[in-house]
């Protein structure tokens, strides 16, 4: 079952994310997921640049496609123009790619380290412009493109306001509503309290919700976490069992359980950042009964 079809049917959607690999054999990477055929519901790769090396995200999206998993592309809006859009839409069509997760700025944490990250809101005007005329078989100018382009659009929101969502932030997600979006994906989400407090906030717009979910492994990466992301976003009684437990892999297993068993209620589907321990997934999904 592909994530449309999951989110469609009601379904509890899990995804996760996969960092695209520099200089190693992408196949190999697709190894390391092998194990969660049939568990995942879609595969998120993020555009990736890190010292003027870019990765071949697309390529991994067939990549992902040919091992039967169906590929999430992720791209950003703000330093993109709609020609540029296009072209890296079309693109990707080309390559089976159906799904697109959309911000306005890059947005990811990957590897086997957490990097300084920023979350901002889609540029829905300008993405949907370019995907409406797509869905047409048009591009931007007029022109026929030879076929119809089917795209699944996600668009990234911000979930940390709780219940006092701004009002701008309100009318750029019913703005995006409005032009289509399959889903929104918040972001990565500690407090079950404040969370349900956001989506009762956004409930009457009527789309899915996918939380976003960070297997956080010690007490370094909480720490960098509220140093970098949001100070206090990992809570301290998690901060506190991390750094009791002698088992460390535990420790983080029960956390993600108790964290999933609660957003289950909460939400359509969790998106996860396993952050280099994308190996030992299967045990978290597992513990979860994912």
């Amino acid at each position: 079952m592909d994530l449309k079809e999951a989110l469609k049917k009601k379904r509890f959607a899990v995804t996760s994310e996969i960092q695209p690999p520099i200089g190693v054999d992408i196949k190999e990477l697709i190894k390391n997921i092998e194990r969660m055929k049939g568990r995942l519901d879609g595969v998120t790769v993020p555009e990736f640049e890190v010292e003027g090396v870019v990765t071949d995200s697309i390529g991994t999206c067939k990549v992902l496609r040919e091992s039967k998993f169906d590929p999430i592309l992720q791209t950003t809006c703000r330093e993109k123009n709609r020609l540029d859009l296009q072209s890296y839409l079309l693109k990707a069509s080309d390559h089976g790619v159906k799904n697109i997760l959309a911000f306005t700025a890059d947005y990811r944490i990957t590897g086997d380290s957490l990097q300084e990250i920023m979350f901002f809101h889609v540029d829905s005007g300008k993405l949907f412009s370019v995907v409406d005329n797509l869905r047409e078989g048009v591009d931007v100018g007029g022109k026929d493109v030879g076929r119809r382009v089917e795209l699944f659009v996600g668009s990234g929101v911000e979930s940390r306001w709780g219940k006092n969502v701004p009002d701008l932030e309100l009318k750029e997600m019913e703005e995006m509503v409005k032009k289509g979006t399959g889903y929104f994906l918040t972001a990565p989400v500690f407090d079950l309290d404040e969370f349900q407090q956001f989506v009762k906030r956004v409930e009457p717009f009527g789309i899915p919700v996918i939380a976003e979910v960070i297997l956080v492994r010690t007490v370094g990466m909480a720490h960098f976490i509220n140093k970098y992301l949001k100070k206090g976003l990992v809570p301290r009684q998690i901060i506190e069992k991390l750094a009791r437990s002698p088992q460390k892999e535990k420790a983080s297993i029960e956390i993600f359980t108790d964290l999933i068993n609660g957003l289950k209620d909460l939400c359509q589907g969790v998106h996860l950042i396993p952050v280099g321990w994308e190996e030992k997934l299967p045990k978290f999904l597992d513990a979860a009964k994912l």
